[in-house]
């Protein structure tokens, strides 16, 4: 498989773990959520793998700005990711603390799909190695 191929479906199945994350959050179902997110960090975490392969194919410097505003989104949201990780496990034995969770897991998930719009861009903008 190319590796923009293992990149993109990667980045499928964490669209879609990340939707049953959300969708199990907003209704309680903590059976069904915790092991949805721990399914797509896991996820998350094969798809920027991929993205890093992807990266060696791809001179990134050539997509212009983008780059580094991509750059430092990725790492502030995976960084943003362990706020509601935190904060649900906290609830799981503080329940009254599910308010601060969801605002957290809002605002991580802002940051995600942020990163995952200017990684798109980025990708689209870069062109392949040898030939800038």
């Amino acid at each position: 498989m190319t590796p923009i191929a293992s990149f993109a479906l990667a980045f499928g199945v964490t669209l879609i773990a990340l939707g049953v994350v959300v969708w199990s959050g907003l209704r309680a179902n903590r059976r069904v959520h915790i092991p949805a997110v721990g399914f797509t960090l896991a996820s998350l975490g094969v798809t920027i793998y991929y993205a890093y392969q992807l990266g060696h194919t791809l001179d990134l410097a050539s997509a212009g700005v983008i780059t580094p505003i991509h750059l430092t989104l990725a790492r502030v949201a995976t960084v943003a990711l362990l706020l509601p990780i935190a904060t649900g496990i906290r609830t799981l034995f503080v329940p009254s603390g599910r308010k601060l969770h969801a605002r957290l897991a809002w605002f991580a998930l802002a940051l995600v799909v942020a990163t995952a719009i200017t990684g798109v861009i980025m990708v689209s903008l870069a062109q392949p190695v040898g030939q800038s």
